[in-house]
């Protein structure tokens, strides 16, 4: 018995790809389904689709009992109906005879008896109902000669005439499919894989749950997978696991800070991504990474292979409402500005026709879509919390990366077609007043840069020659707002307590050190801010003026007309000061300086790059600073650090091995840790992180400092004066109360604050 599917001649060409595709999608979702329930309650609105009719049936044989049955929701509960094999209902009839009926009118006897005297059609699914059942095309379900099933359809929806030919022959097609699929799962039931083993196998969900999911799902027509999470409280992560497994690729969780792949998409459209769910993500080894769906699905592969040939392609899922998520994301736009992939869709309609090999006049600096690419980048930086944005163009044909430093960490922001690398940088060297003809130099500059909120942000620029021909640009975000309090500045007790005493004296010297980027500046004006007052005058030097105060007098030096930090305190001595803050100590005359202000009473702050306090002592002394008169002026000095912290939503605790708890112990130091009675037992707990959509992630969300404060006493002023090591400087400032950066650190990771492979990071033991 084998009818073929015959397109009728008058139907469109676009009706006739509409059917094959659908059939090919439904095949495909047959052969994949986990179980024969989840045929018969969540495909069948699939297979509907294929008919112009309101209502279908799908019978399974039960031979032990010689019926054919069927599977419905009755409200959140699975229910059968059963039909005798026999000619004493439609159903049966097909089921006893083999034969395929095709009847125009269920209520019309006379038609009934012309095919066999004892058939008669049951109404009283029609009264409990209130459906009306007219036109019934039902055909056997047959694998080989074996019989499966009945499929049933009911109900044309734009003609009273019974079925038509071509319907009955795409009925017999779902048939053989069903036939198969039917078949495959009675003998391969055990020992089928489908997309959710990984759940079961771990005991995540059990058998009849996963049975009652599919029925749940349908209900309340939404995904499985979303029913899954919202009834069954099963993880996200847990689903792309099972995923994983299944399809043997990546899950991809949507992520809103996911490079644009402006190269892959601007040639497609998003309305036509959103309907057949895809979107290629990025190209790694060679390779377009696709996200869709159902990686196993043939006929979309061949449309997407298509669409992106000659490429190789990898694929990759995702659940839909995230590759929806990623479609918008990768098309956003909004009333005030464009978004990235438009601008370079904008770019990419100038550039056509021109066919410049290193892209230096496809397209000027001057151009509109370059200063909006531009202002979109820094937009985009501050909303993200950039410290950074980092411009790299490459040599010969590769993209311009874009990547931001975020919480003391670089990521890719987007990628930028090579073509427009030229315009890019000379368009940034223009708003910086740079001189766009220099190119073999290294240039700095500021941008002062105002938001379409009316907000002002400032950004220092440094251009440097690379290989190859090309400049790199780095952009800061200088900071700017309120000062933070120095209550929030994540010191310990001691410190805290330590360093207010030190700022309240009349004169002398504070040092705060670090690295660049370790936030010294901000713990300065902190300081400042805690002993600003109206009977206080304040000069401060900087180079940049990065955080404002009120009741500061702030001065920008400006070092390539000679007026540098040791000018700044020569004319801050002339301008009855009371305390002095000066950016740097860059070299021996303003560390003289600064000795000698402090000495004739005034307060001064400065910063150094060094690793340590104690280190700090012997840099400054070995670069001839008088030994006595240092010991005389020091107050103290505050190194630091900055580390991520954990993010506070999804941090997670978990009882470590010994030998972690032996390494904090060891890095501690073994006799000051005995000392803090933290035993390792049952009780002993650490936090790591997960990694939410809060955090991106990344299990991390902001940055705290740690800190080691050498205070000035008078034991630590006679080793000054001495000019003993380092190691001798630290063993009495230990033995005084301080604790190490490294110390301080792993303190903060006990208290769940940050964890210690961060602390590891950012501190020499």
């Amino acid at each position: 018995m084998s009818f073929k599917f015959k397109p009728d001649p008058l139907d469109s060409t676009d009706e006739k790809l509409r059917i094959r595709k659908n059939l090919q999608d439904i095949t495909n979702r047959i052969h994949a389904a986990k179980n024969t329930t989840q045929i018969l309650i969540d495909l069948k609105d699939g297979i509907l689709n294929l008919f112009n009719a309101y209502s279908i049936t799908i019978y399974v044989v039960d031979k032990l009992r010689n019926e054919i049955y069927s599977m419905f929701l009755a409200g959140s509960q699975l229910k059968e109906i059963r039909v005798p094999i026999s000619n004493q209902s439609i159903a049966g009839y097909v089921a006893n005879t083999g034969n395929i009926m095709n009847i125009s009118d269920a209520y019309n006897q006379t038609e009934l008896k012309a095919i066999d005297s004892g058939l008669k059609f049951d109404s009283r699914w029609d009264e409990k109902s209130g459906f009306r059942s007219k036109q019934i095309l039902a055909a056997p379900i047959f694998y080989e000669d074996q019989l499966m099933g009945v499929i049933q359809i009911l109900n044309r929806k734009k003609s009273d005439s019974k079925f038509t030919e071509e319907e009955v022959g795409l009925a017999v097609e779902i048939a053989e499919v069903l036939g198969v699929a039917f078949y495959n799962q009675q003998r391969f039931s055990h020992r089928r894989k489908t997309r959710f083993d990984f759940l079961i196998t771990r005991d995540l969900i059990n058998d009849k749950e996963m049975e009652e999911a599919w029925a749940g799902a349908h209900e309340h027509k939404e995904s499985i997978e979303q029913h899954l999470m919202r009834k069954h409280r099963i993880s996200k992560d847990d689903i792309g696991h099972s995923f994983e497994e299944f399809y043997r690729c990546r899950f991809f969780d949507y992520n809103d800070k996911f490079t644009i792949p402006g190269d892959l998409i601007k040639n497609l459209k998003k309305d036509y991504l959103c309907r057949e769910l895809w979107v290629p993500m990025e190209i790694i080894d060679g390779y377009i990474h696709v996200i869709v769906d159902d990686p196993n699905n043939i006929l979309k592969r061949d449309a997407i292979e298509n669409l992106l040939k000659p490429n190789k392609i990898k694929y990759d899922v995702a659940l839909p409402e995230d590759i929806l998520k990623f479609i918008n994301l990768f098309f956003r736009s909004s009333d005030n500005e464009h978004s990235f992939t438009e601008i370079l869709g904008k770019l990419d309609d100038e550039d056509k026709g021109s066919d410049d090999e290193d892209g230096s006049d496809l397209v000027t600096e001057s151009d509109s879509v370059i200063m909006q690419l531009i202002n979109k980048i820094i937009n985009d930086a501050y909303a993200r919390r950039a410290s950074d944005i980092h411009i790299e163009p490459n040599i010969g044909k590769k993209n311009v990366e874009i990547r931001f430093r975020v919480d003391g960490d670089c990521a890719v922001y987007q990628t930028v077609p090579f073509s427009y690398r030229a315009a890019i940088i000379s368009r940034v060297k223009i708003m910086s007043n740079l001189d766009i003809t220099v190119k073999r130099l290294p240039q700095d500059g500021k941008i002062k840069f105002r938001r379409s909120n009316g907000e002002e942000l400032e950004l220092r620029v440094a251009s440097i020659p690379t290989q190859g021909g090309v400049e790199d640009v780095v952009m800061r975000l200088l900071a700017k707002g309120e000062t933070m309090p120095l209550e929030d500045m994540s010191l310990s007790k001691r410190n805290y307590d330590e360093l207010l005493k030190i700022i309240a004296k009349p004169y002398g010297m504070i040092l705060v050190v670090g690295p660049t980027g370790s936030g010294k500046t901000t713990t300065l004006h902190a300081a400042l801010r805690h002993i600003n007052r109206p009977d206080r005058k304040i000069w401060t030097a900087e180079d940049p003026v990065e955080i404002t105060q009120y009741g500061l007098r702030q001065v920008q030096v400006q070092p390539k007309i000679g007026f540098d930090f040791a000018a700044a305190m020569r004319s801050f001595l002339r301008a009855d000061p009371d305390i002095i803050m000066v950016g740097e100590m860059r070299d021996f005359e303003t560390a003289k300086i600064g000795v000698e202000a402090s000495l004739t009473g005034h307060l001064v702050f400065s910063t150094l790059h060094t690793n340590s306090a104690p280190e700090t002592i012997v840099r400054l002394l070995d670069m001839g600073i008088d030994p006595l008169n240092f010991a005389d002026a020091l107050l103290g000095i505050l190194a630091q650090r900055l580390l991520r912290t954990l993010c506070k939503n999804c941090k997670e605790s978990y009882h470590p091995k010994k030998e972690e708890y032996d390494e904090i112990a060891d890095s501690y130091g073994e006799e000051a840790f005995a000392k803090l009675n933290i035993a390792y037992n049952n009780d002993f707990k650490l936090f790591r992180p997960k990694g939410c959509d809060l955090c991106d992630k990344t299990g991390y969300k902001g940055r705290m400092g740690i800190h080691e404060l050498v205070v000035a006493t008078d034991n630590i002023k006679r080793l000054v004066q001495k000019r003993e090591t380092v190691e001798v400087m630290r063993s009495k400032a230990m033995s005084e109360g301080m604790t190490t950066l490294l110390q301080d650190g792993i303190l903060k990771s006990l208290k769940g604050l940050t964890d210690f492979k961060q602390v590891r990071r950012v501190c020499i033991k």
